[in-house]
């Protein structure tokens, strides 16, 4: 089964970006994952296809408009993968969703910008709010790419090693041991001897 990720972004020239490349490209380019950008501007309002207004209430930065994410998302049809939104108020993404993700036949992924995304539409069409850290970005899409990585490392095929992901950080929630290669000796830092008994 393939991993399908379909974004929604007002920017589809962003992806796959990152994705592309490295293991995640070479992933998409054998089939093992597929991509679809939507542009949310295909269902704006008006000649200028606006996907955005001023917040009510008044304060600044513009809100994208209910009606327009739920066209966005309306045109998808019926579609069982689960429908994210990336956003400093969702729940903190973990590895454990991060697996449940992977498992499954991927995600609908929406992407906001400008102040954020009118709660209704998020609150009727049911979707999960994600965070990938407690700081602003200009959009979701940097933290759609992220969701995104996290999840296609872990599909079966696209790392060389199958147990690369299972001694991991935050796998047992533990972090993960440091690392040493050649040369054994660096500017008078060794390599620990333990790690050069033999004992694996």
């Amino acid at each position: 089964m393939t991993f399908r990720a379909t974004i929604l972004t007002i920017l589809p020239e962003m992806f796959p970006g990152p994705l592309g490349h490295s293991l995640a490209g070479d992933a998409l380019a054998r089939g093992v994952w597929s991509l679809e950008t939507r542009d949310i501007r295909e269902h704006g309002i008006g000649r200028h296809r606006a996907v955005d207004d001023t917040p009510a209430g008044g304060g600044p930065g513009m809100v994208m408009r209910c009606d327009v994410v739920a066209a966005a998302l309306d045109a998808l049809g019926t579609d069982e993968r689960p429908r994210l939104v990336v956003g400093p108020r969702g729940r903190p993404l973990r590895v454990g969703r991060v697996r449940e993700l992977a498992r499954g036949p991927g995600a609908i992924i929406l992407c906001g910008r400008f102040e954020g995304i009118d709660e209704r539409v998020i609150a009727a069409r049911g979707l999960e709010e994600v965070s990938i850290g407690d700081y602003v970005l200009s959009g979701g899409e940097i933290g759609a790419i992220v969701l995104l990585d996290a999840c296609i490392r872990l599909l079966p095929g696209v790392m060389g090693k199958e147990a690369s992901g299972a001694e991991e950080s935050f796998e047992g929630g533990l972090l993960e041991y440091s690392h040493y290669t050649r040369p054994r000796e660096w500017e008078g830092r060794t390599i620990p001897d333990v790690l050069l008994s033999g004992n694996h």
